[in-house]
């Protein structure tokens, strides 16, 4: 065995005095954000996006200067959802997030392309390269806490963002299905794998009001999510209902003017454990 230099860039031995280099990415230098919040699901389709939207919403209704990165490259649908259109803007050192009505900073790739219905047809490294860019690129200016939308699963981009963004902490978002315990714990175990702490579970769809007799109906049938939060070890946030009056806001970019009750407790715990 050669003898030991201590230069470990140029060694490919596996010994105790090896460090493991830190892929952390330093954010632009205009960017001083103090919390940053992961919301992730291990499938597509349960309502990720909203939970951002709505935890931004109410952390920026208690005060705090809020922030929304949309690392959902592919299926970017934030903007949508606070009804954004307008381009961002940037000059030579940076790219500026879009305000939405009540100040919330936000950016998507549907704000860089030329029309938001155009397809993002690139290779998984662009993809991830491009969320990172979002963390790197942007000048955030002050931000007290910002939410990172994620795409579904755990691939480039997922694993980009756990290892390149400093991730306080994650929510994870599930539906009623009897087959989410098996899709909660691929994500849970990757926030384990890349040493992320997990604030808990949101179960969105979770029952519907019937508007009569104001009877709970369990559309996807019985909910799974208290098995599974102790299975894992986890907390409940909230359990969102089926809102029509919701659905049309997200579809007509007002989630801005949407009052959520139950949404509280996701803010509840999100300032809670960050503290």
């Amino acid at each position: 065995m050669s003898e030991c230099t201590h230069d470990c860039g140029s060694c490919s031995a596996s010994c105790s005095e090896r460090t493991q280099e830190s892929l952390i990415a330093k954010p632009h230098e205009e960017s001083h954000i103090k919390k940053v919040i992961g919301v992730v699901s291990g499938k597509g389709g349960v309502g990720k996006s909203l939970v951002t939207s709505m935890s931004a919403v109410m952390m920026n209704r208690r005060g705090y200067r809020t922030a929304v990165l949309d690392a959902d490259i592919t299926g970017p649908s934030i903007p949508q959802a606070f009804g954004l259109h307008e381009k961002a803007h940037g000059s030579e050192n940076a790219i500026y997030p879009v305000l939405t009505e009540t100040g919330i900073k936000v950016m998507s790739v549907n704000l860089l392309l030329p029309d938001e219905t155009d397809p993002v047809i690139w290779r998984g490294p662009i993809i991830a390269g491009t969320a990172k860019q979002f963390w790197t690129d942007v000048a955030w200016g002050d931000v007290d806490y910002m939410f990172v939308d994620m795409p579904p699963g755990t691939g480039d981009v997922p694993l980009t963002v756990f290892q390149s963004i400093p991730l306080d902490g994650i929510i994870v978002v599930t539906s009623p299905q009897e087959l989410v315990s098996m899709i909660v714990g691929k994500a849970v175990k990757m926030a384990e794998m890349m040493k992320v702490p997990i604030i808990g579970l949101v179960e969105n769809m979770s029952y519907a009001v019937c508007p009569d007799c104001g009877k709970h109906l369990s559309v996807f049938g019985c909910s799974h999510i208290d098995e599974t939060a102790q299975k894992f070890g986890l907390k409940v946030l909230a359990k969102l209902p089926i809102n029509p009056e919701l659905a049309v806001r997200v579809d007509n970019g007002s989630v801005e003017g949407f009052n959520c009750p139950e949404a509280e407790s996701i803010a509840d715990a999100a300032e809670g454990f960050c503290k």
